[in-house]
């Protein structure tokens, strides 16, 4: 279940990941969208790296780390997790501020799009960001999801996004 693209090696999480991870989760700057500027506990994290590792023989998909071709450091993750009532397969990612603002998000994203879209045969894949996450929301638009709704949670205004197999294979 590896995945390549031109730049990134992306690989399922283990739980050999949990430093790297807890690390990159509770960094201030990735944390102010993923978890709502809370600072996760370690145990929260290896429990969202148990319930990948679950979910990869159950559905298919879970969370990859993502590192740079040829470089062992762990930049980011990306993956997909099932969500929502009905549940609904939704794309999550995020990278460490110093591989920000080098496509790399986009690069992973459509690499776990296509796996989703080919491999698994999803339908349809969902994304959400915080409206004030302009660089995640850009991401978005990049990988061709188009705006389907906005929801007020505690923490702020949502917008979702939502791309189907037809879609994403015309733009790809």
């Amino acid at each position: 279940m590896r995945l390549e693209t031109a730049r990134l090696l992306l690989r399922p999480c283990t739980a050999d990941d949990l430093d790297a991870l807890h690390r990159l989760w509770t960094d201030p700057d990735v944390r102010r969208y993923l978890f709502d500027d809370r600072i996760i506990p370690r145990e929260q994290a290896e429990a969202t790296i148990r319930s990948s590792l679950a979910s990869f023989p159950a559905h298919g998909f879970g969370l990859w780390v993502v590192r740079r071709t040829g470089e062992d450091a762990i930049v980011g993750f990306c993956g997909l997790s099932l969500t929502g009532e009905p549940p609904e397969v939704e794309l999550l990612y995020g990278l460490a501020p110093s591989a920000w603002g080098q496509g790399l998000a986009t690069e992973a994203a459509r690499a776990v799009l296509r796996y989703g879209f080919a491999e698994l045969r999803l339908a349809r894949i969902t994304a959400g960001a915080d409206v004030p996450n302009v660089a995640s929301l850009r991401v978005l638009e990049k990988l061709g999801m188009t705006f389907t709704r906005r929801t007020r949670t505690e923490y702020g205004e949502v917008l979702y996004f939502a791309v189907t197999r037809e879609e994403f294979h015309k733009r790809v």
